[in-house]
């Protein structure tokens, strides 16, 4: 290799980390966790790459992974008897998965690339390990979790259909 593609190189890597950093720095899971903190982080995660019509994470498997959708679009599914709903689209910005990060649990739903989609991609075992390091700061991990999800659950009364009454008898995750 040469000077200038080792130097190339070094400065990829460089700016994808920081890349990287700035994508947790905005998304709500990390957001509160500490500059030194997120750097580890940033410097654990890979890009991956999906084609289009390609799985991401499908239904049932416990795959560990948190996705943000660097760009492309996606679409989380969910198979029932044999037949496959299409719940909604996901498209850069979009953060999936944090729950995964946090323990074992088969997924509820399929993510399928609709084109080609990039992702950043954490892992279960890289994120405890690091975690470890730093157990403070557990509850503010949880705290983003929680403020998510009553956020979620507002919107949704906010904005829900008045024929969906069935679905109403079903909220309450808040109250959890």
């Amino acid at each position: 290799m040469s000077l200038s593609e080792n130097s190339n190189s070094s400065s990829t890597t460089k700016s994808e980390f920081e890349d990287n950093l700035n994508v947790l720095r905005q998304t709500y899971f990390f957001s509160g966790l500490p500059l030194e903190t997120l750097k580890i982080f940033a410097y654990l995660c890979t890009r991956e790459k999906f084609k289009d019509g390609e799985y991401i994470f499908q239904q049932n498997e416990d795959d560990g992974q948190a996705f943000y959708v660097l760009q492309g679009k996606a679409r989380l599914e969910r198979r029932d008897n044999g037949e496959t709903a299409e719940l909604r689209e996901c498209k850069s910005g979009d953060f999936i998965g944090s729950l995964a990060l946090l323990g074992d649990r088969p997924r509820l739903f399929s993510l399928k690339a609709l084109t080609d989609t990039t992702c950043l991609v954490l892992n279960r075992e890289k994120f405890t390990k690091t975690m470890e390091q730093f157990p403070a700061l557990f509850p503010k991990l949880i705290k983003a979790v929680v403020q998510r999800i009553d956020t979620w659950e507002e919107r949704f009364l906010m904005h829900r259909p008045d024929q969906c009454g069935e679905c109403m008898v079903n909220l309450g995750v808040s109250l959890l």
